[in-house]
């Protein structure tokens, strides 16, 4: 049974840094095609945040392009998202995400791409 947990949200000010994590389990980490970050905030759909596939390319969208890097290390079977430049509109509740089948790419925004999901690691960017 495949698991992904995320951990590393929290409660930080506007302009800080924050590392979240998602430790996957249950199928061999470097067999998933690709990997992802989502978001949502109360009221709000879910919205992409960033994706690697297995070449380890990566997609971001316009928000958050050049503020947060995201990156897999396949011996710690673990994906990260590092965020830099916080503001307060990236306050929501953050979700990894992964698929082992290939994705058109100019697909990887799309929810319907992934087959498994963490519960999420809530963040909070104070003004």
């Amino acid at each position: 049974q495949v698991q992904l947990v995320e951990s590393g949200g929290g409660l930080v000010q506007a302009g800080d840094s924050l590392t979240l994590s998602c430790a996957a389990s249950g199928r061999t980490f470097s067999s998933y095609y690709a990997m992802a970050w989502f978001r949502q905030a109360p009221g709000k759909e879910r919205e992409f945040v960033a994706a690697i596939n297995w070449k380890d390319k990566t997609y971001y969208p316009d928000s958050v392009k050049g503020r947060f890097t995201i990156s897999r290390d396949n011996a710690k079977n673990t994906l990260y998202l590092q965020m830099n430049s916080l503001k307060p509109e990236d306050t929501a509740v953050y979700s990894c995400a992964a698929n082992h089948v290939p994705i058109y790419s100019g697909n990887y925004h799309k929810v319907d791409e992934y087959d498994y999901w963490g519960q999420g690691t809530q963040v909070t960017v104070s003004s």
